[in-house]
């Protein structure tokens, strides 16, 4: 190539580039270099610029970049720093993406997950973030489907909904099998009608505020003891607890136990309990003493027989 008239045929071309001969026609063919002369019988014979315009191709290539990247720099209509920059992002993305594909795969070895896991760890290895939170916002969609945004309980919609925006670029082995565990929760309908259940016949009303007028703390408390004391409901024992409790004037008749039980009931469920625990996870919350256990020790105590 010192002579700059000298031109080469496609195959010294690819030879020099270190590429296919097709690689080369592809590229010309795709109007990355100007058309080439041809020889007497009608072959490609490349100049010094176009072999050099190639080898840049070849290197833009190898980067990565797609071929309308390629075009937009060879036509001066982006910026070398422009490309670079938006190459730089796009591999940002995919590094994250292969970062989750790894945890996933690592929380697949440790758990000896099943075939149905399986499909879940692939299908959410292939999610962006807002496929993601596409997942959980459809799942709010169908418990809350018609329930008018004022309606009591309707307003759980928006902190169900609260998925982080990105795992961390090295989520831990917690938080990717929280999600796996998300993920099936969500997709169970089951548990969307629970949860639409409990929206549609609360007033903001949870657990731990079933009785405006008792102590919902202390309930928790004396539960929790209960059953670490292994308290059986309808025992002596659980019978003072149940005196103790609704000590407050307004006494312990049988029609106010049975309605206290029921709208204990209505509100408990492990399930949505442990919606909001992955969610911490995913987040990063501190973690909280789960009260469905105390709850439901409760609904038994105060449905037994006196």
């Amino acid at each position: 190539m010192d002579d700059g008239d000298a031109r080469l045929a496609i195959g010294a071309v690819a030879a020099r580039l270190g590429v296919p001969v097709r690689t080369v026609r592809f590229w010309t063919d795709e109007g990355l270099v100007d058309p080439p002369v041809r020889s007497a019988g009608g072959y490609r014979l490349y100049d010094a610029r176009a072999v050099a315009r190639l080898d840049l191709v070849r290197t833009l290539r190898g980067l990565g970049l797609g071929l309308p990247a390629v075009r937009e720099l060879l036509t001066a209509h982006r910026s070398v720093a422009e490309v670079a920059a938006e190459h730089v992002h796009a591999l940002d993305a995919e590094i994250r993406l292969l970062r989750l594909r790894r945890a996933l795969l690592q929380a697949v070895a440790r758990a000896g997950t099943t075939p149905e896991e399986m499909r879940i760890v692939s299908d959410l290895a292939a999610l962006s973030a807002r496929e993601r939170q596409q997942v959980i916002d459809e799942f709010v969609d169908r418990a809350f489907a018609g329930l008018p945004a004022d309606a009591p309980g309707a307003g759980l919609a928006a902190p169900m909904r609260s998925l982080p925006a990105e795992l961390p670029d090295e989520p831990s082995a917690e938080q990717v099998t929280a999600w796996l565990e998300l993920a099936r929760l969500v997709a169970d309908d089951s548990f969307a009608a629970r949860v639409r259940q409990m929206a549609v016949a609360g007033a903001g009303a949870t657990p731990e505020d079933p009785d405006p007028e008792l102590d919902a703390g202390r309930m928790q408390t004396l539960g929790r003891q209960a059953l670490a004391d292994g308290v059986e409901p309808g025992s002596p024992a659980a019978e003072a607890l149940v005196a103790e409790l609704l000590d407050d004037g307004r006494g312990t008749a049988p029609g106010r136990r049975a309605a206290l039980a029921e709208r204990l009931a209505t509100f408990t469920d492990a399930r949505v309990e442990r919606y909001w625990q992955l969610l911490g996870v995913l987040h990063g919350w501190p973690p909280f003493e789960p009260s469905v256990p105390a709850v439901e020790w409760w609904t038994a105590a105060l449905r037994a027989a006196d």
